[in-house]
């Protein structure tokens, strides 16, 4: 009975988006034709079986939208910005009236609970607005001149069409942070989605050009589904794109990095995330463990942001375990349509896998398993990719507590002072997302100081999972570089210009130069 509610689930969301059988990957001004196009299957984590397929660019498709984009960004530079802000308004209000169809394709395609799902629209919406506001706040400086008659100020132009790389944790919403905001700058962008959550991008893309089309608009905005690094390759070489986003891996971060530097692009990564929670014995008990709890559960683990290792101080640490095991052992997990559902699939089966390497990998080095470390099985969604959520008593200085694992594994430590819990939490290579749990005003102060968390997010007495689109976003070390999203984060889709105006009769020379003529 399961699998047949689910079943019709899968059909009236797929039929109400026009995504039921062979979906165009290729969106450029226009859908491009599926005929004699290489595919790919969308698949639901949920029962792991398939929701339609999608046909994917060749070459020459990519060509073609590169060409596209920059005729389009010629004509977008050209209308004001507050004027651009008025369009990427109307594609949130269209957002809003779309974002229950579109919410639960999210959930179909990554196993999202349905709020999750809606929610990931509604950051798009939010975001859209924010940058309708940001359009009439795109500010430069003014200088006193050391020259007589000079003025002397700074201005910032639009860069041209940029490329968003995006991951299947959040297929849609991270790539908004960017568009929206790139699109109120005079910029142009192309999409290339993870093949995990392809079919997210196409509805997505759907909803947003028919807005722009209504609305005489001309279409910013291109899709281009490629299998595996392909599609990133053309991106990443191509000199007429001068910023490329990229959420994912450290590994492919650090390629993309290479190669975008080596033709002196701009990048924007945000990569692995091993995000720790520290919780004091001054902390106030039921919040540090429902922050830590969300923090390491929430989309069963997949976010960047996601809670991985909690550091508690030691007058505490027994009594925090074991509330926190008996959470993780009443936690409901299943089908994420459900009601009370938190923790639902993961990705696929090869996230699995890397879920009981990890494990496997804990064990070795000595970590010991409290709760979890199995297989869910969900009668009537057997075939989907379920685990136990999973809490390993570790040392910090193994070597897996210092990797990302994109799964429900929380590894817990001991510690005794403010400064040693503070060199575990730096001890690992990636530094996204950053938590304390203290009611004493000076821990919290010492968290927030330049000896204290080492992180681009740093939260107290809150979950390290999630983050508010009005601040920047993003972390530091092998997490990646630049900033998404909020505070003064467009600065990354613009280009800087400085001018001097001089309004006098005369030349003043620099460094004293006399010179006539």
């Amino acid at each position: 009975m399961e699998n047949e509610n689910f079943q019709k689930f899968r059909e009236d969301t797929l039929q109400s988006l026009g995504l039921e059988k062979v979906n165009s990957g290729i969106f450029n001004g226009k859908w491009v034709t599926t005929a004699n196009k290489s595919k790919i299957r969308s698949m639901s984590p949920i029962d792991g079986l398939v929701n339609s397929e999608i046909t994917l660019a060749e070459r020459k498709d990519f060509d073609g939208m590169v060409r596209n984009l920059s005729r389009v960004f010629e004509e977008w530079r050209e209308y004001p910005a507050p004027k651009r802000g008025e369009i990427i308004k109307a594609l949130g209000d269209a957002l809003v009236k779309d974002k229950t169809r579109l919410g639960a394709l999210v959930s179909l395609e990554t196993g999202k609970t349905v709020s999750e799902g809606e929610g990931e629209i509604q950051e798009m919406i939010d975001i859209a607005y924010f940058a309708s506001g940001l359009s009439r706040q795109l500010y430069g400086l003014t200088m006193g001149s050391e020259r007589p008659h000079h003025r002397l100020y700074e201005q910032w132009l639009p860069l041209g069409t940029i490329a968003v790389i995006s991951a299947f944790n959040f297929p849609s919403a991270v790539w908004s942070w960017n568009a929206m905001v790139a699109a109120v700058c005079g910029d142009t962008t192309l999409w290339k989605p993870s093949t995990k959550a392809a079919l997210v991008a196409v509805g997505v893309m759907k909803s947003i050009s028919e807005t722009l089309s209504n609305l005489g608009a001309p279409p910013i905005f291109g899709l281009m589904v490629s299998r595996g690094s392909e599609g990133g390759e053309w991106i990443s070489n191509e000199p007429s794109i001068p910023l490329v986003s990229f959420t994912g891996s450290t590994a492919t971060g650090k390629k993309i990095y290479e190669t975008v530097s080596r033709r002196v692009g701009r990048v924007i990564l945000e990569l692995g995330g091993n995000n720790c929670a520290i919780v004091s014995n001054r902390c106030d008990m039921k919040l540090a463990l429902k922050g830590v709890a969300f923090g390491a559960l929430a989309t069963a683990g997949q976010r960047c942001t996601s809670t991985r290792r909690a550091v508690v101080h030691e007058d505490i640490y027994e009594e925090f375990v074991k509330n926190l095991k008996d959470i993780y052992k009443k936690v409901k997990i299943g089908n994420p349509r459900e009601p009370g559902v938190l923790v639902g699939p993961l990705i696929d089966r090869k996230a699995v896998e890397g879920y009981f390497s990890s494990l496997k990998e804990a064990e070795k080095e000595g970590g010991k398993i409290l709760v979890g470390g199995t297989v869910k099985t969900i009668p009537g969604l057997e075939n989907g990719h379920y685990v136990a959520p999973t809490i390993v008593e570790a040392n910090p200085n193994m070597n897996i507590v210092r990797s990302e694992t994109f799964a429900p594994i929380l590894y817990v430590f001991k510690y005794r002072d403010l400064n040693e819990a503070l060199r575990i939490h730096n001890n690992v290579p990636q530094g996204l997302s950053s938590a304390i749990f203290t009611t004493d005003l000076r821990e919290e102060e010492v968290f927030l100081s330049a000896r204290g968390s080492d992180c681009g997010i740093a939260n107290v007495n809150t979950s390290t999972a999630g983050a508010e689109i009005g601040g920047a976003f993003g972390g530091e070390k092998e997490t990646g570089y630049g900033r998404e999203s909020g505070s003064d984060a467009w600065k990354a889709y613009m280009r800087r210009q400085t001018v001097t105006k001089n309004y006098g009769m005369d030349i003043p020379l620099s460094q004293g130069v006399k010179f006539e003529v």
